[in-house]
């Protein structure tokens, strides 16, 4: 596979890590309440695609206080560069394997909502997976809900932050800028990537100064909690003008039998969760420098 951005499609294409990936089931039974373009010819699927009118989708949900402020409508598309070895949605990181969506039928749901929204100063939250893979779809679903009033956030790694136009980004209210890592060597051996793309992408935001931003750090035991790791984190996020709060997650293993279901290798089998003495070091680690930190 070559790595870039695919001509056709407009999905990026990462380059190959070893992992044998299973055929998943078909939809992934997650898009109840939205029609499906499971029928269309493969010309007419690859044009709305490019258009930005057809996702791969994993699935949606209606939650409150969890993806930003108020009420929100969480739409999970398929697809993601990373592979983090703690993921506990395994099953959204192959694009290919997620439930075609056309724009359309989404922006119909998502209207249904719109008095919750009012009522409980929520919106639209883009997530995954990783948004950024599908920029073309992104951008427009984000237009859709900002021309019915509706806020928007965006929960992504950073790591595609380069195929985000500032177009999209005007569109977005708030970014929940997913810091894997603080450090390089770390960041590899979490996501299987490289950490220079979501720097890049932190700095741009900061000199854009416009969009609302958390951070979200997961904290595993063994793999990111080291001092340093969280003192790098700490670092990029105090680089962020519009930075409101910072989220500092602790692992859990609700994701374990996804993997197992998937046929895909897990390494953290044995890490426990944090104590919540080493949850709150860390967290200590954020508020010395004046971030508030749930």
């Amino acid at each position: 596979m070559t790595t870039g951005f695919d001509g056709v499609t407009g999905e990026y294409r990462p380059a190959p890590i070893e992992l044998e990936i299973p055929l998943l089931r078909k939809g992934g039974g997650g898009t109840a309440g939205i029609e499906t373009a499971d029928e269309l010819e493969r010309s007419e699927h690859l044009r709305l695609v490019r258009e930005g009118e057809l996702a791969s989708m994993h699935s949606w949900e209606l939650v409150t206080g969890v993806d930003g402020p108020g009420t929100r409508m969480t739409v999970f598309l398929s697809g993601c560069p990373l592979r983090c070895l703690y993921c506990h949605n395994p099953d959204t990181m192959f694009a290919a394997k997620g439930t075609p969506v056309l724009l359309d039928d989404l922006v119909a749901r998502l209207k249904r909502y719109r008095g919750v929204f009012k009522a409980s100063k929520g919106g639209l939250t883009i997530s995954g997976g990783e948004p950024l893979m599908q920029p073309a779809f992104v951008g427009r679903l984000l237009r859709a809900a900002k021309e019915m009033g509706i806020h928007t956030a965006i929960d992504t790694s950073g790591f595609l932050g380069a195929s985000a136009s500032d177009a999209l980004l005007d569109d977005v209210d708030l970014v929940l800028l997913d810091l894997k890592s603080g450090l390089a060597d770390t960041y590899k051996s979490a996501t299987g990537r490289d950490l220079r793309p979501t720097v890049e992408f932190a700095q741009r935001l900061a000199q854009r100064n416009s969009e609302e931003i958390w951070v979200r750090f997961v904290l595993v035991p063994g793999l990111t909690d080291a001092i340093p790791n969280v003192e790098a984190v700490a670092d990029i996020a105090e680089t962020l003008p519009n930075l409101t709060r910072v989220e500092v997650l602790p692992f859990h293993q609700m994701g374990r039998d996804k993997w197992a279901t998937l046929g895909l290798p897990y390494a953290l089998e044995s890490t426990p969760t944090p104590s919540p003495e080493l949850t709150e070091r860390v967290r200590d680690q954020f508020r010395a420098r004046g971030l508030t930190t749930f």
